[in-house]
């Protein structure tokens, strides 16, 4: 039977949040504390609520009626404009747009989550609230190694998930991003061969990022490959980072490998001022690039069709799919001023 106010369902039977705080041995008053977020509730308190709310698949009557909803099925969209920059966030931009494109195509609403939004919250919190606003599907974008709640919110398998630029893949989670190794190998090489270098520093992204790994991985192969030395970096995907790595490590250097297109204009521009030539080559096509003059060496990402990818992938899964890898396409470009103007 429903006890008025709240609900849920074990094994068939309808639970109330009565039986959930005769469970943890608390007070009906406590357990509706914790559903609510209340801050004044001891840790060990609020961990036997959880583990009675989840014990017994207790869900909170505003949560139930979104469950047998005709709406039920929003996909959220997390993602983060980069603050790192006085420019336009291309690639924010890029993906915003491919979701939505996509959602209207397939006839499903989008939500936009941004990680302020969520942050201090627990897994078990972010789901009460995506549950309770109807969201069934969710896509990630650009999620750290660091990030261990999403990254518990994918491992309990409550929604159906698209990564994009993550390594990660279970029955309900799809990963979807560029071969990161390959597309690195490819432009630097390209740049290496081009001006005959032999001496690389490489100005890396964040060290918590998963795509920073397999782009050094392919630039370990490289270095390997064609008998090169190579000194590493760290420039944090930020413009004025990677020029100051340039003033002072470049001089010494042949080429100037980046993890980015903005990092590659901060080197580009260090060079300049040091008024010396080194061939500096970036990572992502962003339309900025086409304004430096330069003509560098970059990895054209098409944002644009990989969110939209997502967010058609997270559809299947929502729908009984399967989660799996898909890996899009890439090229290498140089952006020509005429090229991007319109």
């Amino acid at each position: 039977m429903t006890t008025a106010g709240s609900c849920g369902r074990n094994g068939g039977f309808m639970v109330s949040i009565k039986e959930v705080a005769k469970h943890a041995g608390v007070a009906i008053s406590t357990v509706s504390k914790v559903l609510n977020g209340y801050p004044n509730v001891s840790e060990e308190t609020k961990k036997k609520v959880q583990d009675a709310i989840k014990e017994l698949n207790y869900i909170p009557n505003s949560i139930a009626a979104a469950l047998s909803s005709k709406q039920f099925g929003r996909i959220a969209l997390v993602l983060d404009p980069n603050r790192q920059t006085q420019a336009i966030d291309q690639i924010f931009m890029q993906y915003l747009v491919g979701a939505l494109d996509k959602a209207k195509e397939l006839n499903v609403e989008v939500v936009t989550i941004f990680p302020s939004m969520i942050a201090g919250m627990t897994a078990e919190e972010i789901t009460r609230s995506f549950l309770s606003q109807s969201i069934s599907g969710v896509v990630i974008y650009g999620m750290s190694k660091e990030d261990k709640v999403l990254q518990k919110l994918i491992r309990e398998k409550q929604f159906a998930c698209v990564v994009v630029d993550a390594p990660i893949v279970n029955s309900r989670t799809t990963s979807i991003s560029i071969d990161q190794e390959q597309a690195q190998y490819d432009v630097a090489k390209k740049t290496v061969l081009d001006d005959n270098c032999k001496r690389v520093l490489y100005i890396a992204g964040r060290r918590d990022g998963y795509v920073t790994d397999q782009r050094l991985k392919g630039m370990k192969r490289l270095v390997k490959d064609l008998d090169l030395t190579m000194m590493v970096r760290q420039g944090d995907f930020s413009e004025l980072t990677a020029r100051n790595v340039a003033l002072k490590y470049a001089k010494n250097k042949d080429v100037v490998v980046c993890a980015s297109d903005l990092m590659a204009i901060g080197a580009m521009n260090a060079l300049i001022d040091m008024d010396i030539f080194r061939p500096v080559c970036g990572f992502d096509g962003i339309t900025l690039m086409g304004y430096v003059g330069k003509q560098m060496n970059t990895i054209r990402q098409d944002f644009y069709s990989i969110s939209s990818r997502a967010v058609e992938e997270v559809h299947q899964l929502m729908n009984g799919g399967e989660g799996h890898q898909v890996i899009m396409p890439h090229s290498i470009v140089k952006m020509y001023y005429k090229d991007i103007i319109c």
